[in-house]
């Protein structure tokens, strides 16, 4: 059990905090919407920039197509963003440390990106399993297979591994206070910038995986 200084009402931790965060995120959207100004104050810039940059890496990641998949994509990566702050801040628990949550978030793009493939090219984007020569299928099938689970289980794991680990490692710091002061100051600067990047690197190689379903099927 994981000690928090908010409560969780029964609920496993990282659950309780999921739910912190979709309500947190939707009030702070909806607020947002209400003081939208032409001449946008400091908030509404970098939200604005923010949305600008990833709308254009959509864009170059997924080509013309992917435009519609964008308010999936920025909504997993401020999500993840933000379970990922969680744990800058002692007393929270990220729930990005919980492999349940990545899974589930790699899950939820693994079939996403095999729904665009169907919808985009029908029956023929299943043709990619069977590879380019009909006699080849017997190794080519269960190697696309594998392939392709691998995507949902790299994902997962990476972003659990990283936000766990940290987690860990301040937890280990805390103990050894105040003689490991400089230490936990190093990892928490280390730790902002693994909160930035794994939402990142989750948010990029999702574009790429809708991506290439959105691509014309291989013959």
């Amino acid at each position: 059990m994981h000690s928090t200084i908010i409560p969780t009402f029964g609920l496993p931790a990282h659950t309780a905090f999921m739910i912190y965060i979709s309500i947190g995120l939707f009030v702070f959207s909806v607020v947002l919407a209400k003081g939208l100004r032409l001449v946008p104050g400091r908030t509404q810039s970098i939200v604005e920039l923010t949305v600008s940059y990833f709308e254009r890496l959509v864009d170059e990641t997924m080509g013309h197509k992917g435009k519609k998949y964008f308010p999936f994509i920025m909504t997993l990566a401020v999500f993840i963003f933000v379970s990922n702050l969680m744990g800058l801040v002692p007393g929270l628990l990220p729930p990005t440390a919980n492999l349940n949550t990545t899974a589930a978030l790699a899950v939820i793009v693994f079939v996403l990106t095999h729904i665009v493939g169907v919808r985009e090219h029908g029956i023929k984007y299943l043709k990619q399993f069977a590879g380019p020569i009909w006699w080849l299928m017997p190794i080519m099938i269960p190697v696309e297979i594998i392939g392709h689970i691998a995507r949902p289980v790299s994902l997962s794991f990476r972003l659990f591994g990283n936000i766990f680990g940290h987690e860990q490692v301040v937890m280990v710091l805390l103990m050894l206070m105040p003689l490991a002061y400089p230490l936990l100051a190093f990892s928490t600067v280390l730790g902002v910038g693994v909160v930035f990047l794994q939402a990142f690197i989750f948010a990029l190689l999702s574009m790429m995986y809708i991506g290439s379903a959105l691509e014309e099927a291989h013959h």
